[in-house]
């Protein structure tokens, strides 16, 4: 087992990490009849991804002798109705100035093939920027 939820009424449930015993609480959002005071369920999604493709580079660039230590991930989800679903999530990914442009592509090439970004539906769009700034 990966990991349990706990609904604890109010639109609210606890997500638990059975290895680690790390929880964290969802809410409904504002716009779908809960208190908006944590994570959506759709939110953790969107913000899935950009944990992931950081992950991911964080692997490769380990693996090539770099970091990327403080690199940050901006999200943005999109929602759409008829069914209510993400429509869209923006990524605007700022890494280290100091990675090589060699490396530099390879790190996006790794960003865009992490898991959960083959998982998403394709009917979702996905748009993915990469600043190489820090």
């Amino acid at each position: 087992m990966t990991s349990k939820i706990t609904y604890t009424g109010e639109l609210r449930t606890i997500c638990e990490h059975i290895s680690s015993g790390d929880t964290f609480i969802t809410d409904a959002p504002l716009d779908n009849n809960g208190l908006g005071q944590a994570f959506s369920p759709t939110d953790t999604i969107a913000t899935g991804l950009a944990s992931c493709m950081l992950t991911m580079m964080g692997i490769k660039a380990r693996d090539l002798n770099g970091d990327l230590i403080n690199a940050t991930a901006e999200v943005t989800k999109y929602m759409a109705t008829g069914p209510r679903r993400i429509s869209k999530i923006e990524v605007i990914l700022s890494l280290p100035s100091s990675i090589s442009e060699k490396n530099r592509k390879i790190l996006v090439n790794t960003a865009n093939t992490c898991p959960v970004l083959y998982s998403l539906h394709p009917d979702i769009e996905k748009i993915i920027s990469f600043n190489w700034e820090l």
